[in-house]
């Protein structure tokens, strides 16, 4: 039914190269401060100078390398994960968690009004919008990678295919990420940039992000449904034969008895979780940039893990592994919204929930490490390939025709009105997420020129904030320079090329929805505009 498609390595090498040969004929520039920081906060002035151009030749092969130097920490995650999961998925307990899920959302169809609306479709909505809440507050993405292990069979099991698995999932966490409501990476810095009020303009954006999710999760679920009633349909049908093969395989229940050694995990963690609630009594969790909410959270999740723990033990082991897992997603929100983790934290977390799961299964230390090297071996091909897409980036930056691409485009806004302006902006940053699929960095290269640009021409600042929003936040779900994206593809086993089939059409979807959602940022008086 679909033709063969070139493999994401090619694709992404071709991108180096088609990169490389634009550092030969767009001229070399860049932008520099005009001046000091203004008194009221705003954003400096920047003015464009010509450099000498650099055409990029045989860097096209050291860009390789400064790639996976750019991108190490994303790729050192991604193999952490690999192996953790390797040795967790070892216990079988991710697929009892599956098959007991399962057999509980099937006797919610008991209930009328939920067979009414499916009680599948129930679980999607209420999975993305989870984790659209987290992207929408505290940027979720690097950490979606760790969630698509999970989620991708489990889609598989209820009948759907690791597309959907990765819709509940990444296309959730980035449908959050564009209607950023409260997210310090993006919508704090660009307003810190602009000199407005930290995540002013709450309510309008707030607004969005309920627009774009009903969108979102509509197309979502719309997909699902025809892939629900025939999963041949699947463009990726070929590609999850790995994933049914797996499930098929862990089908079998095993009576697991219940070890000394889960025992000795169980008081080591709980011990350790001790210790922290006194160190940390009192933990202040920060949605967005606000006072956030402080509370006994710490103390307050051991109490529950000596609970749940002791009765997951009474049962098997496998049982206790999967409260180890449930623990290590709740402690990986705690430390990101309560302590500022990022990948190493992450990644570091999820190691010491594999090690932890191995011994509980009371497996030898050869044994844990032998699991841990097949995991990470098994998902080297999604970590090359995060390397391969940083090499990108480096082309560009070593040729210095980013800012010259950035100049082009900003000096199309002159003479247009106020709607036209604000959605050239918006095109603008759309068009440069291609390029920099990083949030903070465009932030900080485009509001310091953008700001000051719309107080020429008579814009909202806070329009000019909104139009950055939604240019940084739509396309990384397509862009092949995101290292996220390329990392949740490669472990979900989806090709590039079939991913960008089936989310072009919601891409271009958003895209327009972005146009109509920018127009009242100029025509309406917004509380914070």
């Amino acid at each position: 039914m679909f033709k063969k498609v070139p493999h994401t390595y090619v694709i992404v090498f071709s991108l180096i190269v088609i990169a490389a040969i634009a550092t030969w004929f767009v001229p070399g520039g860049e932008y520099v401060p005009a001046g000091e920081v203004p008194e009221d906060g705003s954003a400096p002035g920047v003015v464009f100078e010509r450099v000498e151009s650099q055409p990029q030749t045989w860097q096209v092969f050291s860009a390789l390398f400064e790639g996976f130097e750019k991108q190490s920490g994303i790729i050192v995650f991604i193999l952490m994960i690999g192996g953790a999961f390797w040795i967790l998925n070892d216990s079988k307990a991710i697929d009892i968690g599956i098959l007991s899920f399962l057999n509980f959302t099937r006797k919610l169809d008991k209930y009328k009004a939920i067979r009414v609306i499916g009680a599948n479709n129930l679980i999607i909505v209420m999975i993305m919008l989870m984790f659209s809440v987290f992207g929408a507050v505290f940027g979720m993405s690097e950490e979606t990678i760790a969630f698509v292990v999970i989620l991708v069979p489990l889609a598989i099991s209820m009948g759907y295919d690791s597309i959907m698995g990765v819709a509940m999932v990444f296309v959730a966490a980035g449908l959050g990420f564009a209607g950023a409501v409260l997210n310090p990476f993006t919508i704090g810095i660009a307003q810190g940039l602009a000199g407005l009020p930290l995540f002013s303009g709450f309510e309008y954006r707030l607004f969005c992000w309920v627009v774009i999710n009903i969108v979102g999760i509509s197309f979502v679920l719309w997909y699902g449904t025809r892939i629900k009633k025939d999963p041949a349909r699947s463009p990726v049908y070929e590609e999850d034969h790995h994933w049914r093969h797996e499930i098929s395989e862990n089908s079998t229940a095993i009576n697991h008895p219940t070890y000394k050694a889960s025992w000795v995990v169980y008081f080591l963690i709980l011990t350790a979780l001790i210790l922290f609630s006194v160190q940390w009594p009192s933990t202040t969790l920060k949605i967005g940039g606000g006072e956030g909410i402080t509370g006994w959270f710490l103390p307050a999740l051991t109490g529950l893990f000596a609970i749940v723990g002791f009765s997951a033990l009474r049962k098997s082991s496998p049982a206790f592994v999967l409260v180890i897992l449930g623990f290590t997603i709740l402690f990986l929100i705690i430390g990101v919204m309560g302590f500022g983790w990022y990948i190493m934290e992450i990644a570091t977390l999820f190691f010491a929930m594999g090690i932890l799961s191995g011994i509980a299964m009371n497996n030898s230390a050869d044994r844990i490490t032998h699991l841990f090297l097949e995991g990470a071996k098994d998902i080297m091909s999604a970590a090359l390939i995060v390397g391969l897409a940083g090499g990108i980036i480096v082309i560009l930056e070593n040729g210095k025709i980013v800012h010259t691409i950035l100049h082009a485009m900003a000096g199309g806004m002159k003479d247009l009105g106020n709607i036209a302006s604000v959605n050239v902006m918006y095109v603008i940053q759309t068009l440069i997420n291609i390029i920099i699929p990083s949030g903070s960095a465009k932030a900080a290269l485009t509001m310091p020129i953008m700001a000051p640009f719309s107080d020429l021409i008579g814009l909202s600042r806070q329009a000019t904030v909104m139009a950055f929003q939604f240019g940084d936040g739509f396309t990384n779900l397509i862009t092949p320079t995101s290292g996220v994206l390329i990392g949740v593809l490669g472990v979900a086993r989806i090709p590039y090329v079939k991913w960008a089939k089936w989310i072009g059409p919601l891409i271009t979807i958003l895209i327009i929805l972005g146009f109509l959602l920018l127009i009242p940022t100029v025509t309406m008086n917004l509380n914070g505009f």
